[in-house]
């Protein structure tokens, strides 16, 4: 079951963060005992050694591992205020992460949260620093050390304009250590680190395909305190950081630091500002340092806008140049208010966390009709409009989670999206026929290799079902879930449901009554069972497999002898560890039905069953299982190919019955939960 949790919006206290240290101890607890021992920290969650750089190639360089004190006389945290200007990229393709650092420095109390300023090389030093990242739904707090990756006395990533000034050096190292090493920041992003730096939401523009008011939105995100970034496409891996004739790079992340308006030869113009993370190379066209331009408006105006730009890497130019150059901007809003309204609002914030698994919660896009039903699905109540309209706001953000640590095991992305649909009613799940007569209601604009996909949407009150997925089915993913909304949204998880609907089977006949297939019946087990009128489970595996081989539509490689003694725990009633002709004939009974069951399902003919509808099979055998079992089933059960044979499938089948069978026993007060002591708890164990 997926982990979820409600929070509202607006003006909430700061959430403590969480110490992430493995020892447990917190910044403050390792500062203190650092400085009573009289030494400087040493990480051990974070050692400066080569694994912490590069998980995939060898150090290109001679690096030295160095605190600041070993690099300049008299270092500093901060010298003067944290600024855009102490962001410098280094040798590494983080340049998403430094305009992301650039945006932060423009809002004091964000940036404060993620580098708190009790901290420097004075007063209280221990070689020890933190920094505060958001991630998952949780603030988490990272500490390091102050051993930085230098050659020849300077450091080889991050650094700061001044060279005695070390806190965006130490911010890339803290960031580095919550992914994993150095590498795993190559590429990506800048929306992902605004993110981490504000729990807030993303949303991204095509400036070629962008809503006629674009300035407006960046200027009133920019107003609010959301974090923008801004970067150009590239078309193949050669065009990566090329530069063009204006000056910009391509494939490279900008941060917007700046929006204004002028007055231009009796016309108003509007200018954004733009910062390149590499502290040099800007835009040479109009607008851009020294231009002509800035000579044709008035003096004042032209102090107004200047006054807070920089030398380095900062530069204006006009808004509809920076949509013909520029293809994507990112903004992150530190809260889901600031996207569109003009209106502060509190919002309702819903999380959940669940996983595609493949062979049971894996289905894929729409495109793949046969699997897309078995993904997570999500019931949305919207019961009330939003204040100034009739219609309800909401926002949905779907984000996959640990992708860049699990870079170096190989794994990277997956494509991801999420669709909308008017929820059936009372349905627990929803199965494949729903979504082949259904169309959506609202869907995410693409599907796309992003860490989230977010949208927003306005809906008519009512019942919805949110179906989260990855493009293609069988991939592997975590995954959280936001729904923002405007007034209170109820938000489930749907096909959570553990139940087991198993009458009591009928009572066999008295001989003189039986059928004649009952007759025929007997007749085999008195064969089988020989003088002592009872049947081994040795004795069942050979009358199953010689039954079951003659089955050509069935595949199996005969079944085992654990799964003779599953069938055997889950008939004999009288405990004698064999199965007497009564509880022969019932079992049988079962086989019949399960066989039935299990051939509808096959609906290739291949003699195996898809591990995705064992739900519906379970369901029709009177077992509902939520999708939290259903994946442990599939990774148990199913094969390479995510099928089961017919084995497999009875095993399965007969011990969940089992299972259902002995907690009911169990649960006198069936209120689903049941109380045993050790020995039971072992003998249910041994025995299913």
């Amino acid at each position: 079951m997926p982990i979820s949790s409600t929070l509202s919006g607006g003006s909430a206290k700061q959430v403590r963060a969480e110490s992430t240290q493995s020892s447990g101890k917190t910044f403050e607890q390792i500062r203190q005992e650092c400085l009573r021992r009289g030494v400087l920290f040493e990480d051990p969650d974070f050692p400066a050694v080569d694994s912490s750089l590069f998980y995939s190639q060898s150090v290109p360089l001679n690096f030295e591992w160095k605190r600041p004190g070993e690099i300049c006389e008299n270092p500093k945290f901060i010298l003067g205020g944290a600024d855009r200007t102490d962001i410098c990229q280094g040798q590494l393709g983080d340049c998403w992460l430094l305009a992301a650092i650039a945006s932060l420095t423009l809002h004091k109390e964000t940036l404060a949260r993620v580098v708190p300023p009790d901290q420097s090389f004075d007063h209280g030093y221990a070689g020890i620093f933190h920094f505060q990242f958001w991630q998952h739904g949780k603030w988490l707090d990272i500490v390091v050390d102050d051993r930085l990756p230098a050659v020849r006395n300077n450091l080889v990533f991050v650094h700061s304009a001044d060279n005695n000034e070390f806190w965006s050096a130490l911010l890339e190292k803290a960031y580095a250590k919550l992914y994993g090493s150095y590498e795993s920041l190559k590429g990506g992003s800048t929306i992902e680190a605004m993110e981490d730096f504000t729990g807030g939401v993303g949303e991204m523009y095509d400036t070629k395909n962008a809503p006629e008011n674009l300035f407006v939105i960046l200027k009133k995100a920019l107003d609010r305190g959301s974090m923008l970034g801004c970067s150009i496409d590239i078309t193949s891996s050669a065009e990566s950081e090329a530069r063009t004739t204006t000056g910009l790079v391509k494939g490279h992340a900008y941060s917007i630091t700046g929006l204004e308006e002028v007055n231009y030869r009796g016309q108003r113009i509007r200018l954004i500002r733009v910062r390149n993370p590499w502290g040099q190379v800007e835009w040479n066209g109009a607008w851009s340092d020294n231009s002509r331009e800035w000579n044709m408006i008035d003096r004042a105006e032209k102090n107004r806008v200047l006054q807070n730009s920089l030398d380095d890497g900062e530069f204006w130019m006009e808004f509809e140049d920076f949509k013909r150059n520029y293809d994507k901007v990112e903004i992150c809003n530190l809260t889901p208010d600031a996207l569109t309204d003009n209106t502060t609002r509190k919002w309702e914030v819903n999380f959940f966390e669940g996983s595609w698994i493949r062979g049971s919660t894996a289905g894929g896009c729409r495109n793949y009709i046969d699997t897309f039903w078995t993904n997570p699905q999500f019931r949305l109540t919207l019961v009330d409009a939003d204040d100034d309209d009739d219609q309800c706001s909401v926002i949905i953000a779907l984000m996959q989670k640990n992708r860049r640590q699990l870079r170096k095991e190989g794994l990277d992305l997956q494509t991801i999206g999420f669709a909308l649909y008017d929820a059936p009613e009372d349905d627990d799940f929803v199965a494949k026929d729903f979504f082949r007569y259904n169309a959506s209601k609202a869907r995410s604009r693409t599907y796309i290799n992003l860490r989230e996909v977010s949208e927003r949407f306005t809906l008519p009150p009512g019942k919805y079902m949110l179906v989260p997925t990855t493009f293609q089915p069988h991939r592997e993913a975590d995954f959280m879930l936001r729904i923002f909304s405007e007034k209170q949204a109820d938000t489930t998880e749907m096909g959570n449901t553990i139940d087991a609907v198993l009458p009591d089977p009928p009572k066999p006949n008295p001989p003189e009554e039986e059928t004649e297939e009952e007759r025929g019946l007997r007749n085999l087990f008195e064969q089988i069972a020989g003088s002592d009128k009872a049947i081994s489970a040795r004795e069942l595996q050979q009358v199953l497999n010689a039954v079951l081989s003659r089955r050509k539509e069935i595949k199996f490689d005969g079944l085992s002898l654990n799964t003779c003694h599953s069938i055997i725990n889950l008939m004999d009633v009288d405990n004698t560890g064999m199965l007497e002709f009564s509880e022969f004939k019932v079992f049988w009974d079962k086989l019949k039905k399960w066989i039935m069951l299990f051939l509808s399902f096959d609906t290739d003919r291949s003699g195996r069953m898809s591990s995705y509808e064992l739900r519906i099979a379970l369901k029709a055998a009177g077992m509902h299982l939520n999708n939290k079992l259903l994946q442990l089933l599939g990774l148990r059960f199913a094969d390479k190919n995510y099928d089961i044979d017919f084995d497999d499938y009875l095993t399965c089948i007969v011990r969940l019955e089992n299972m259902f069978r002995v907690f009911q026993a169990l649960d006198k007060y069936k209120r689903g939960e049941a109380t045993m002591n050790f020995q039971q708890f072992l003998f249910l164990s041994m025995n299913v």
